[in-house]
């Protein structure tokens, strides 16, 4: 008889159950302590069981785009909106058009508030314009000059708007912020060239990179380009960052190839105002952007990757500002018409990447790399009201599905009792620990990506009873198949499990297949209902792998179970089986003597 091969486990090997039930065991505990920890000690609830938030946003027709409020500019914000609050789909916020130009966002108990309305009504606007002059955010006219300048640094000072150095102070000359003021202008579309002094001859009037000699004529502007210059100064000079109207007015309607003005705090936390040059590069060349902490300098940051198109002309402004003196070698960054941060150049960065930075919080940061992912809004919005919803089922409806839940699995735990007697004693624990796996991982999902728990999603659960129940039955019926051809339990639960394992896969495999697709066709309530489905067929697998195939095999070493007990559910008779199986040996016949002749 040829032995079985080396490092191959033969059919009815035992294995280690006790390793897969430490594993779950770990898995359940860590589990459970991370939800205490967290904070969120049970599943958050959809607004259609909790109530929630009700936002109501209107769109603003933006001078120069009278036809911008159309069905396709308000689908593909409604778009953007869902994906800004509804995360990966579970978080169950509603977002739908309401007439031509509102837009509702039902928003779920339990989510801040704050953060959401920041969310919903950004229009993530990003631009990065060079910066021509900045001043605190007081107005000020000094004499003799329509505007202020702020006084020029190293080109290797720190920025303004960092926190590094306090708000700049105006001078008395406004020359070069002038002349930098008409050649932008003069060249709209073009990163702004600086005016600084210089102790040389000064360059040819054509060279974009020329600077001016102490004392020196600039050169003539064109009138259309002087006027505007001196309107933007003007307007520069008069705002007063400091109050809340001019500050959203400030740059209103300014189109991205024109010179604009701009508020912003800096790190300290006072408001400064900016001159900025021409959009050099525009936020929807941002192909990623997230909020990450910077291990060096321990703060948060807004990491964001250019597309191909973005790290070129980033390159290229970049490599223009590094030559020029502060604050003209600092580019700000425009969120919504705000500046968040003015960082100084020092070299071309044409690695295709940059960060934001500027006292952001861990939310503030993730906030808005969120936003800068999903692009900008194709209009504006403002806020039309802000209303508490009630729950539209209400908790009578909650308690009519959870009373569905349980007499479904009354009726499963009474079917396995009558039918499998003592295997039903497993079963239960099983589906018990099932339970708990599911409730702890779907409270600790609500606090990780927002899931919330509806009515469909609550469907989904108690339709996982079945499935969970299914793999059970498909492995005690293996188990009992094994018995009738005569087989003793030990080795007729090794024996079964291959068979029942592969069996198990399958099913399991198209559930987990027919929720997949359903969350990736569907939108909205049904999106729960299919995410909660296909949590809950992982899980069986989980359950049956590490607890009821060890639990069983434990269990069959145990009298009641191995001497087939008519309660265990495994009694040979009752099961019709078979005569145990025994080798026995041929009966050879003795050979008969040939007769004589």
């Amino acid at each position: 008889m040829a032995a079985p091969k080396k490092g191959r486990r033969p059919t009815g090997a035992q294995g280690r159950p006790g390793r897969a039930l430490a594993m779950i065991l770990i898995a359940m505990v860590a589990l459970t302590a991370g939800m205490f920890i967290s904070g969120q000690t049970t599943p958050r609830l959809g607004i259609d069981l909790a109530g929630g938030t009700s936002i109501t946003l209107k769109a603003k027709s933006e001078p120069g785009k009278p036809n911008a409020i159309n069905e396709t500019n308000m689908n593909t914000a409604v778009g953007i909106i869902e994906r800004r609050v509804n995360g990966l789909g579970v978080s169950e916020a509603e977002v739908q058009t309401q007439g031509t130009d509102h837009i509702i966002v039902n928003i779920p108990k339990g989510t801040n508030e704050k953060q959401a309305r920041d969310q919903v009504g950004t229009t993530a606007q990003l631009y990065f314009r060079p910066v021509i002059a900045v001043a605190g955010g007081e107005p000020v006219a000094p004499e003799g000059a329509p505007s202020p300048t702020p006084s020029a640094g190293a080109s290797g000072a720190p920025k303004a708007g960092d926190g590094k150095n306090p708000s700049p102070t105006p001078s008395s000359s406004a020359t070069s912020q002038g002349r930098a003021l008409s050649e932008a202008l003069k060249a709209p579309g073009t990163p702004t060239p600086s005016a600084t002094p210089s102790s040389g001859a000064s360059k040819k009037a054509d060279d974009p990179k020329a600077t001016a000699t102490p004392g020196a004529t600039p050169a003539p502007t064109p009138p259309a380009a002087d006027a505007g210059a001196a309107d933007l100064q003007a307007k520069f000079a008069a705002l007063d960052c400091t109050k809340e109207d001019q500050r959203a007015t400030a740059g209103k309607g300014a189109k991205p190839e024109e010179p604009t003005v701009a508020c912003g705090k800096n790190s300290q936390g006072a408001w400064n105002k900016w001159l900025l040059g021409p959009v050099a590069v525009e936020g929807k060349d941002v192909k990623e952007a997230k909020g990450v902490i910077d291990p060096q300098r321990g703060m948060w940051i807004v990491t964001m990757q250019f597309n191909d198109k973005g790290a070129d002309a980033f390159a290229k402004v970049t490599g223009e500002l590094a030559a020029k003196q502060s604050p003209q070698n600092q580019f700000a960054i425009v969120l919504d018409g705000q500046v968040v941060s003015d960082p100084y150049v020092s070299s071309a960065l044409t690695g295709g990447s940059a960060e934001i930075s500027g006292g952001f919080t861990q939310q503030s940061a993730q906030d808005l790399g969120n936003m800068l992912s999903y692009g900008a809004l194709p209009l504006s919005f403002s806020e039309d009201s802000v209303t508490s919803v009630t729950a539209a089922l209400g908790g009578e409806q909650l308690r009519a599905g959870l009373i569905a839940g349980a007499i479904g699995l009354a009726l499963v735990v009474i079917y396995l009792l009558v039918y499998y007697r003592g295997l039903s004693f497993i079963a239960i624990v099983s589906l018990l620990v099932s339970a708990i796996l599911t409730y702890t991982i779907m409270a600790l999902l609500g606090k990780g990506i927002g899931f919330a728990l509806n009515l469909p999603a609550v469907c989904g659960a108690i339709v996982a009873i079945g499935i969970t129940a299914d793999s059970f039955i498909v492995y005690f019926e293996r188990i009992r198949d094994e018995i009738r051809e005569g087989r003793t339990l030990r080795p007729a639960v090794e024996r079964a499990w291959p068979r029942a394992r592969r069996t198990i896969l399958v099913s399991d495999f198209v559930s987990f297949l027919a929720a997949a697709v359903l969350f990736v066709v569907t939108v909205g309530k049904v999106q729960g209902f299919a995410f909660t489905l296909g949590l809950t067929t992982l899980l069986d697998v989980v359950v049956v792998f590490l607890f009821t195939k060890p639990i069983m095999t434990l269990l069959a070493r145990t009298k009641f179970f191995s001497s087939g007990h008519p309660w265990s559910g495994l009694d040979p008779k009752r099961l019709g089986a078979k005569p145990p199986l025994r080798s026995s040996r041929r009966t050879v016949s003795a050979p008969v003597e040939a007769k004589e002749a």
